[in-house]
Parts: structure tokens; sequence; C-alpha cells
């Protein structure tokens, strides 16, 4: 099991740095594409529609993102590179009401709508649970998955469009946070978080998860400050718009959404019956495994940004 698992990091890293590294923003959006589109064959399976349905969810999550895209402005297919952005970003957040910010392509109501559905809809799908997620029926969970993968897609792209380190920094976030849970869990956890959901978890993992991102983001902007980065990292962005005070705030609900992204899938493959997403990912499961918490985490950073003005 870990040699396979070593061997499809090592393959996904091979595929995934040289699009990070692009100048070019199509080459990023293009296999993100791919592996939303595969995270909506895998939501379909989980949510009672497989065979046909599930292939017709990813390519309706595809020409999701695309039309979105195009509609938005967003250069997913061409145009300027993540330097140019990343100048015009640099040149500050000045906005207008229910505009992008300079450097962006999506307007901060569709992160700000989005931050809504994820903290109210999160918190309706795990105070009532699986049953109450069943009930829903097919369709309603299908449009759901499609609304939110094609969300986190746009985030994604937006992210690498404003810099390569703005993006790797929300996305470490997540992994920064399940390192401190993980750690923080099998050392101290006692009170359990959500046992009918995820037995694994508890509240100590939380808290640990919530250190561990906090001290991420005081050496990432550190890092920001003396070495040569291609945009200001999310949280230079906080700490310059908001304070150390307003830092500490947000890098905290962005644990803490992590946390709901996680848990919500894992309440969706206990309806399934299922242990993982799918096996796409040999060693690691699925593609939705890997990126539950980035799901809201990406959207939901993009918000916070916008609150960053000056």
């Amino acid at each position: 099991m870990l040699k396979q698992r070593v061997i499809t990091a090592l393959v996904l890293m091979a595929i995934l740095l040289p699009a990070l590294w692009a100048d070019a923003l199509w080459p990023f959006a293009t296999l993100s594409l791919l592996f939303v589109a595969a995270a909506g064959w895998e939501w379909a399976r989980l949510n009672d529609a497989p065979g046909w349905r599930a292939w017709a969810l990813a390519l309706g999550v595809v020409g999701g993102c695309l039309a979105v895209a195009q509609k938005l402005g967003l250069p997913v297919l061409g145009g300027a590179s993540t330097a140019v952005a990343a100048a015009h970003g640099a040149a500050g957040h000045v906005h207008a009401l229910g505009e992008p910010l300079v450097g962006f392509a999506v307007p901060a109501t569709w992160w700000w709508c989005a931050t809504a559905v994820w903290v109210l809809g999160g918190a309706w799908a795990l105070r009532f649970g699986p049953t109450h997620w069943k009930a829903l029926g097919m369709g309603p969970r299908g449009l759901i998955g499609l609304g939110l993968l094609v969300t986190a897609w746009l985030a994604m792209t937006e992210a690498k469009q404003h810099g390569l380190n703005y993006l790797l920094s929300i996305m470490s976030l997540v992994w920064a946070a399940d390192i401190g849970a993980y750690f923080g869990g099998r050392t101290f956890g006692k009170r359990k978080l959500a046992p009918t959901i995820s037995p694994g978890k508890s509240w100590e993992g939380v808290y640990a998860g919530a250190v561990s991102t906090l001290v991420l983001a005081v050496a990432w902007v550190a890092a920001d400050r003396h070495l040569g980065v291609d945009s200001p990292s999310l949280y230079s962005h906080l700490l310059m718009g908001l304070g150390p005070v307003g830092l500490a705030l947000a890098v905290a609900a962005l644990t803490a959404v992590s946390v709901a992204g996680d848990l919500i899938e894992s309440m969706i493959k206990r309806v399934a019956g299922a242990k993982d997403s799918s096996q796409l990912l040999p060693g690691h499961g699925g593609v939705l495994d890997r990126i539950d918490a980035q799901l809201p985490v990406l959207p939901v950073a993009l918000a916070l940004t916008t609150l960053c003005h000056g």
C-alpha cells in the first residue's frame, strides 16, 4: 500500500508541477478541470447516480466551468499570464461594490455567496446528518455537487491567475490543518467531533489543526518578506488588510471550513456505504478524498481577500 501511495504521488507531482510553474493559466486550468470533472463523476456515483448519469455530471461540471469562466472573463483558454495578473494585484485591492478586485476576474459577490452556501449548508448538513441528506433526492444532490465543484474550480484558477504563491498559500492551509489534526488527534484526542459521521475526528484534533495553520501563516508572511515571490500570499494580504488579529481570525475561519468540507464528504460516503470516493488514485482513494477540504477553503479564502482593501 505504501509503495502504491508513493508511486501515485510521484506521478501526480510530475503532472502537476509543470502546470503550476507555467506562466500561462491554461495548463493549470485544463489539468484542474480534469480533476474536478473526475470529482463530479465520483460525486454522482456516491449519490445514487452511477453509469451514464455519473458521466453526465462530469461533463456538466466541465461545461459549467467553461461557461462561467467565459461569462466572467477568466482567461482559462488564453490571455493574461499569472505574472501580469500579479502585477495588477500589487497595485492594490481598491474596487467598486460587486466588482472584481484589481488583478482578479470574478466579482467578490460570487465568493461571498459561495461562503454563505458553505456556512449555512454545511451547518445544516452536519446538524441533520446522513438521513436528511439522502432525503434530498438524487437530483438536488447532483445540482449541489455541480455548483460546489464549478465554484471550487473557478477559485483555483482565479487564485492561480493572481499568482502561484497566492494559490499555494491557500492550498497549503488545508494540508497544515490535516497534518496538525492527525497528530493532535492521535496524541490528545478525547472528545469526538462528529461521531455519527467521522468517529476518528476529535475536537482536540481541530484545535491542533488551527494551531498548525496559524504557525503556517506566520511563517509564510516571513517568507514573503525575505524571498522573491511572484505575488503576495493569502496571509500577507490578510495581515496588510485586516491586521494581526484579523489574520488570526481569518485563518481560524478557514481551518473551520476545511473541517466542514472534510466532514461533509465523510457524511456523503457514509450514506453511500463507501470507504473512498473511488479508486482513481491508487493508494489514495478518489479525487474527492483529496480535495474535499479544498472545496470550501478556496472560495472562502478569496472572499476574505476581498476584505483587504487599499
